[in-house]
């Protein structure tokens, strides 16, 4: 049996995209963006996207099939983005290909827009899908999914209960009055700012929060304290405002998605949809995901904290060096115990100990209650380990694989 040929429409928001997908291989991807002329307004205008999806609709598909050397008989189904979005734009798509179904007597599938960002994996690799842990984040949705299978069992463990990632993005960028959309321009800013410089809250990361809604995201808070900050500093420094914002949101979205993995005993992370393009999203990833047996599918390859301390085979390590490489969160610990050597000693600097994100209300008596042998460092590090392990030489520890994922 051939791979089946499906024409697929999106408009749940600003854009019109028509793809053309043989099996698992994209033949043609034609994407019509209407946000110039949502600009002026500073968000999307639902009535203004809609009008823009009926006017280019038609040459979209013209031109993906132009593109992909389909003809419209060839097709084997239709495909459409039947929600969430905006009701609008949606029945624009809708009704398009429900004409096109119709009218060529073939198969219309309605499909999930959630799910589809995550399905994208497939079309980017060709390995067969495994269960995951999607982080889900765009200018419309910040969720974190348990994917056991793409068409039959998607499980949501938590979401934004306000503004979603890159609505936040859009916000804090037009109080700086740095244009629409928000997310590419204060990532472009970040990058000469200094993340550190202003302690901005991360929302939904309290002790209490992460007992009672640890997948959950919330986002006006931040956008609260920003927006103070800047009434009350009329000489802000702009870069380091946009960097210190961009890292709090970075550092939930991968705290909570990582907690997710262990907490589900999943190690696959796929990070998905627009914001999944955030330079800091991904360089952060790669540093926190190094450490772990993880499979992540965003950003690039890292070795994970166990194949690193494996290269020493069981050799003493120096101090200074290993806390240069590798620096342990708390959770991760969990991972890395069970290959530690009986006099490996784990050192607890201050950051770490005291660092409300994290939850470590009492780390140094939770460690030692655990029969580690723990040593307090007055440093500005994290969590290290110091001590020989020879353990690690003989474990078989699988090597982090990454791979490049990021589609709207």
């Amino acid at each position: 049996m051939s791979e089946p040929l499906v024409l697929g429409i999106e408009t749940s928001c600003d854009e019109t995209a028509v793809g053309i997908v043989k099996g698992r291989r994209l033949l043609a991807n034609v994407i019509a963006s209407s946000v110039d002329e949502h600009a002026r307004f500073g968000g999307v205008v639902p009535e203004v996207a809609s009008r823009a999806h009926l006017e280019a609709m038609q040459p979209s598909i013209e031109r993906a099939l132009k593109e992909s050397g389909v003809k419209l008989e060839d097709l084997d189904g239709i495909s459409v983005t039947a929600g969430p979005g905006l009701v609008g734009a949606l029945l624009v798509g809708v009704s398009a290909a429900n004409a096109l179904a119709l009218a060529l007597d073939k198969p219309l599938y309605g499909v999930n827009h959630l799910a589809s960002h995550v399905a994208v994996d497939l079309l980017t690799h060709d390995k067969k899908f495994r269960p995951s842990i999607a982080l889900l984040v765009s200018g419309g949705h910040s969720s974190i999914l348990k994917v056991t299978d793409l068409t039959s069992d998607i499980q949501s463990l938590g979401q934004t209960v306000d503004d979603a990632a890159g609505e936040a993005f859009d916000k804090i960028a037009r109080l700086m009055e740095l244009g629409f959309p928000g997310g590419p321009i204060i990532d472009r800013e970040a990058r000469m700012g200094n993340r550190e410089a202003i302690k901005f809250p991360r929302g939904l990361s309290q002790p209490k929060d992460m007992l009672e809604q640890p997948f959950d995201f919330s986002f006006s808070g931040l956008k609260t304290a920003v927006s103070r900050y800047l009434a009350a500093t009329p000489d802000y420094k702009r870069a380091d405002v946009a960097a210190s914002f961009q890292e709090a949101v970075v550092d939930v979205l991968l705290m909570k998605s990582i907690k997710a993995c262990v907490d589900t005993g999943i190690d696959s992370l796929i990070i998905a949809g627009g914001v999944a393009a955030n330079s800091r999203l991904r360089e952060l990833a790669a540093e926190h995901l190094q450490h772990w047996d993880l499979a992540h599918r965003v950003t690039l390859s890292g070795e994970s904290s166990l194949d690193w301390l494996r290269r020493y085979d069981g050799k003493p390590i120096d101090f200074a060096l290993l806390d240069t490489h590798i620096e342990l969160r708390v959770q991760e610990l969990a991972l890395l115990k069970p290959h530690l050597a009986p006099d490996a000693i784990i050192c607890v600097h201050d950051t770490a100990a005291t660092h409300p994100m994290r939850g470590d209300i009492d780390l140094l008596a939770q460690l030692r209650a655990s029969g580690l042998s723990v040593v307090h460092v007055p440093t500005p590090r994290g969590l290290t380990v110091l001590g020989n392990v020879p353990a690690l030489a003989q474990s078989g520890g699988g090597k982090s694989t990454t791979k490049e994922s990021t589609h709207e």
